[in-house]
C-alpha cells in the first residue's frame, strides 16, 4: 500500500474535514468512543473502517480509541489502495488488510473488536472440539433459537434476517502473532462461509461487517448480546442448539 505525497501534506485534509456527524472521519470517531465504553476496544485494541464511495477511511493503530480525532484518519483509494492521506507519526491500522478483504466482498463498514465475550466463545467451541474428539480447526460457534439472531442477515444477496428457528452459524479462524497475517485465513473463511457476516479469531476478538457503518454497527452488537448470552448460557449448562 503505497503512500501518495508527504504525509504531513495538509492538502488533503479535506477529505477528513465536515460539520456532518455522519462524515466518516467524525462517525468512525463516535464509534471508536462508543466501543471503548463497551470494553471493545481497550488499549488500542481494535478498530474501525467505513467506505465512501472510492475513498475508504480507517482509524488508526496506536492511539486511544475513546481520544480518536478525524485528524487522526487515515484515507486511502480503494482502487488503487494507495493512501490518499496519511498523518504524520500514526501508523496504518494493522487491520487493514482485512478491512479490504471485506471490501472486496462488498461490504461498506468493517469492524474489529477485541470483545471478552467474542473471546471467551472461541475457547468454549474449542473445549468443545476437544472433549468431543473433534477437529478444533473445522469447529463454528453455533447457536439458535435466541431473539437476537434476527439482528443478522441471511446472507450477502439474500432477503431479509435470519429467524428465530435458524441456526446462526460464525467461522473461527486461529490467531497469528501479527494481525496482518490474519488475512489469509480470513478469506479462506469467507470464501468457505459466503453467508457469514462476521469471523471470531481465537483468543482474539471477531471482524464484523455490512453493507453500510449503520448494519455493521447493529450486527456487532447484536453478535455480542448472543457471544455473552452463550458464555452465560454455558455456566447455567444450557445448549446452544437443539
Amino acid at each position: 500500500m503505497e503512500t501518495q505525497g508527504s504525509s504531513a501534506d495538509s492538502s488533503m485534509d479535506y477529505l477528513i474535514t465536515s460539520s456532518n456527524p455522519e462524515h466518516p472521519a467524525n462517525h468512525i470517531c463516535t464509534l471508536c468512543r462508543n466501543f471503548y465504553t463497551l470494553g471493545w476496544v481497550t488499549g488500542t485494541g481494535g478498530g474501525v473502517s467505513i467506505r465512501d464511495g472510492a475513498h475508504i477511511f480507517i482509524a488508526p493503530s496506536g492511539v486511544q480509541k475513546e481520544l480518536m480525532q478525524p485528524g487522526n484518519m487515515f484515507v486511502m483509494e480503494y482502487a488503487t489502495k494507495t493512501y490518499l492521506r496519511k498523518p504524520p507519526v500514526l501508523k496504518p491500522s494493522a487491520c487493514t488488510p482485512l478491512f479490504l478483504a471485506a471490501f472486496d466482498r462488498g461490504a461498506g463498514s468493517c469492524i474489529h473488536t477485541h470483545s471478552q465475550w467474542a473471546v471467551l466463545v472461541t475457547l468454549l467451541v474449542e473445549k468443545d472440539a476437544v472433549t468431543q474428539g473433534k477437529a478444533v480447526l473445522d469447529a463454528c460457534f453455533e447457536i439458535e433459537q435466541i431473539e437476537q439472531i434476527k439482528g443478522i442477515p441471511k446472507g450477502r444477496g439474500k432477503d431479509g434476517m435470519l429467524g428465530y428457528y435458524d441456526r446462526l452459524t460464525v467461522p473461527i479462524i486461529e490467531n497469528t502473532a501479527h494481525e496482518e497475517d490474519l488475512t489469509q485465513s480470513l478469506e479462506a473463511a469467507m470464501e468457505r462461509y459466503p453467508d457469514t457476516y462476521a469471523v471470531l479469531v481465537r483468543r482474539h476478538g471477531v471482524y464484523v461487517w455490512g453493507d453500510n457503518v449503520q448494519k455493521a454497527k447493529t450486527q456487532a452488537e447484536s453478535l455480542d448480546y448472543i457471544f455473552r448470552l452463550a458464555v452465560e448460557m454455558r455456566r447455567l449448562d444450557l445448549a446452544w442448539v437443539q
